[in-house]
C-alpha cells in the first residue's frame, strides 16, 4: 500500500513544483473544474487502477513475473482501440503478440518457483493494471485535447487520482504504521525516474502519436524494451545468469517485433 501511495504523493510534489515554475497550475485547475467527474474517473483508472493493481500483484509473484506479465499492456492498448472509434490495427496486434510471446519465453523458466495460486492472482491483478493504464491515458488525451501540455496533463491526473491514494494511505497507516525512511527514499526515486522522467517521456510520445492509432500502438509497444534493459542490467550489475536458449529466442522475438513494427507501420502524412 505504501509503495503505491508514496510514488504518487511524491509525483504530486514533483509535478506540482514543475507546474508552479511554469505557471501552469491555474490552467490545469480551471480545466478540472469544468469536467471534474471525467478528470477524477479516468485519472483514478489510469493511475490508481494501474499502480495499485501492479503493486498488489507484486506481493503475490516474483518481480520478474510481474514485470513480464505487465507487458500485456502493449496488446491491451490495441484491443481498446474500438472504444475510440477506430478499428483494431491487425498488423500491430500481430507484431505486439509476437513481442509478448518473446517476453514469456524469456521469463518461462522462472515460473517453476511460483505456486499456481500466486501465479493466478499475480496475473489477474497485472491484467487489470495492463488495461487501466492505456485506457486512462487515452481517455485523458481525448478529454484534454490540445488545451493542456504533457506536464499539465500528468500533474492534473496525479492530483485527481488522490481519491485512490489518500484512503489507501490511511489503510496502510492503520495496518503497519508509518513507512520507513528506506521505503520513502526508494519510493521517491521511483517517483523521480519512473514518474517524472519515464511517464513524461511516454505521455509526450503518445501525445505525438494520438492522431494515428497504428503509431500509438507502436509507441505503446516500445514499453517492452524495459525487459531487455532490465535483463542486461541484471547481468552486468547484479551478476545474473545469461538466459537459456529459450530465453535468447525470446529476446530475438522482442527485438524483431520492435524492428518490424517500426519498419512496417506507415507514417501519417
Amino acid at each position: 500500500m505504501w509503495s503505491a501511495c508514496l510514488r504518487y504523493f511524491f509525483m504530486l510534489l514533483l509535478f506540482g513544483a514543475a507546474a508552479a515554475v511554469r505557471r501552469e497550475i491555474k490552467a490545469v485547475i480551471a480545466d478540472i473544474v469544468k469536467q471534474p467527474f471525467r478528470w477524477i474517473l479516468w485519472s483514478c483508472v489510469g493511475f490508481g487502477g494501474f499502480y495499485a493493481s501492479l503493486c498488489f500483484a507484486s506481493t503475490f509473484g516474483a518481480s520478474w513475473f510481474s514485470a513480464a506479465a505487465w507487458e500485456i499492456t502493449i496488446v491491451a492498448g490495441i484491443l481498446l482501440t474500438p472504444l475510440f472509434g477506430a478499428p483494431v490495427p491487425g498488423r500491430n496486434l500481430a507484431l505486439s503478440s509476437l513481442i509478448l510471446i518473446g517476453i514469456f519465453l524469456l521469463q518461462y523458466n522462472g515460473t517453476e518457483t511460483m505456486t499456481a495460486r500466486s501465479m493466478a492472482i499475480c496475473l489477474a491483478a497485472t491484467l487489470i493494471a495492463a488495461f487501466c493504464y492505456p485506457l486512462g491515458n487515452r481517455k485523458m488525451m481525448v478529454l484534454c485535447g490540445d488545451r493542456l501540455g504533457t506536464l499539465q496533463r500528468i500533474f492534473g491526473m496525479t492530483l485527481c487520482s488522490m481519491p485512490v491514494w489518500i484512503p489507501l494511505a490511511i489503510c496502510a497507516d492503520i495496518r503497519t504504521g508509518a513507512p520507513s525512511g528506506g521505503q520513502m527514499l526508494k519510493s521517491f526515486l521511483v517517483a523521480l525516474f519512473s514518474g517524472l522522467v519515464a511517464t513524461t517521456l511516454f505521455f509526450h510520445a503518445t501525445d505525438l502519436a494520438k492522431t494515428d492509432m497504428r503509431e500509438l500502438a507502436l509507441v505503446e509497444a516500445a514499453q517492452c524494451g524495459e525487459v531487455i534493459f532490465t535483463l542486461l542490467g541484471g547481468i552486468w550489475i547484479l551478476g545474473d545468469s545469461v538466459p537459456s536458449p529459450m530465453g535468447l529466442a525470446g529476446i530475438g522475438l522482442i527485438v524483431g517485433g520492435m524492428i518490424l513494427g517500426s519498419i512496417l507501420t506507415p507514417r501519417a502524412g
